[in-house]
């Protein structure tokens, strides 16, 4: 393999919704479409990743965070999201969902999902963070895992902006993204039979903290254990290697980059709007667009939720 430094460039969206926050790629290979949410603005976009106008959205009155599929269920019928106050179910023909398990205990109000994954054994794990509307970010937020048979359990507090969750190709090693405080965390992850009330973590490390001006935000692992990451207020995504150094950059047009998806050796990356940029800036034209590149590397694919 290259030692080189490797750099790609994306010019133009692939599709420019103007999304307040678009978030949460993720591939359906037998519709060959990829799904997105909007946080903000509360929807959900389903393109063909073949046609940019073959595209369809679902609205909510709450903000829906992030997706995944369901072991034995057709994705085109229903799929697993995180809406405001929890883990739901929604009916992709009605648009209505219905929470198999929420956030409870005090300030519950007061904040909302956000990113999320399942895991190897088919539980999911999601963060929470304060909601838009409810003043400054607080370290409020919690990451949680969310089991078919059980509450959620905690297993970690006092989060502010908890991101990305995923795993290494052999599933022996676990990520997740702490975006205010610039870090991707990995745990050593127990992939053998437990109960699936456990929590399965051990030697907690920092992977990678990050020294830009820019945040860490979402992520997805390739085949060969990189961690591709999109880096908010930086334009663009970093490719980090299995050890956790900086090997590569995809350059955007736009400021906010917030989660990647892979459709075969193709990345997709959502952004966000970019508010700070003046009228006419490349960055306030592009931000909220929907971007694609090739970089040469297949991703490791999702895990389904056993519901």
């Amino acid at each position: 393999m290259s030692s080189e430094f490797q750099t790609w460039e994306v010019k133009t969206p692939y599709l420019n919704l103007h999304c307040g926050l678009g978030e949460g790629p993720y591939y359906e290979p037998a519709t060959q479409t990829l799904r997105f949410v909007d946080i903000k603005n509360r929807k959900l976009h389903t393109v063909s990743v073949n046609d940019p106008s073959d595209l369809t959205t679902l609205s909510f009155n709450e903000p829906v965070t992030v997706t995944a599929d369901i072991e034995g269920v057709d994705p085109k019928e229903k799929v697993l999201i995180g809406a405001k106050q929890g883990l739901a179910v929604l009916d992709r023909k009605t648009g209505e969902y219905e929470y198999i398990s929420k956030i409870e205990g005090e300030g519950a109000d007061r904040i909302r999902s956000n990113d999320g994954a399942v895991d190897p054994q088919g539980r999911f794990w999601m963060g929470s963070m304060t909601d838009f509307g409810k003043g400054d970010f607080r370290p409020e937020g919690s990451l949680f895992q969310f089991s078919q048979t059980h509450p959620p359990k905690v297993a970690l507090t006092d989060l502010t902006i908890p991101n990305s969750v995923g795993w290494s190709p052999d599933q022996k090693t676990m990520y997740f993204t702490h975006s205010n405080a610039r870090e991707v965390i990995a745990w050593d992850y127990d992939t053998s039979p437990f109960s699936s009330a456990a929590l399965t973590l051990s030697n907690k490390r920092i992977f990678y903290q990050h020294e830009g001006k820019g945040e860490p935000d979402g992520f997805r692992v390739d085949v060969q254990g990189n961690i591709w990451h999109a880096v908010y207020g930086e334009s663009r995504v970093l490719k980090l290697s299995p050890e956790g150094k900086l090997i590569g950059e995809i350059r955007l047009p736009t400021r906010n980059i917030t989660c990647v998806e892979f459709v075969g050796e193709e990345l997709f990356i959502t952004t966000a709007g970019d508010d700070d940029a003046a009228e006419g800036e490349e960055s306030k034209e592009n931000g909220g667009g929907l971007f694609r590149v090739n970089v040469g590397v297949k991703g490791v694919g999702h895990d389904l939720f056993k519901l």
